[in-house]
């Protein structure tokens, strides 16, 4: 049997560093990630909070979704999700693991959201 990869491009850290809009229109990127930073603040900062849901309504107009960076309370996902967000990473999914651990975790997880 013939193995398959599908790759996809993200642009990580949006609206940090050397991302910019310009990467919206120049790479194929199929997944736009949200920084940390704004992440962690969006439930105390208003502006925080602003630039995630622009950078969500604006990822889905363009045909993009959007992966949440340091997700680290229900509370956050609770916000993330009703603003539209599609995927999370950070503590609330996982901590760091060996490669030894993520099978028994994978089965875990996937019992708690079936």
């Amino acid at each position: 049997m013939k193995k398959y990869w599908i790759y996809s491009l993200s642009i990580d850290d949006f609206g940090t560093g050397y991302s910019s809009l310009s990467y919206l229109q120049k790479l194929p990127a199929e997944y736009i990630k949200i920084d940390q930073s704004f992440v962690r603040d969006m439930l105390q900062n208003k502006e925080s909070w602003m630039i995630v849901r622009s950078t969500i309504d604006l990822a889905h107009d363009l045909g993009k979704k959007v992966v949440a960076e340091g997700v680290e309370t229900q509370e956050q996902w609770d916000q993330l999700a009703e603003l539209g967000c599609d995927l999370a990473q950070g503590y609330l999914i996982a901590k760091p693991m060996t490669i030894s651990a993520f099978p028994n975790w994978i089965k875990n997880y996937s019992s708690r959201i079936t």
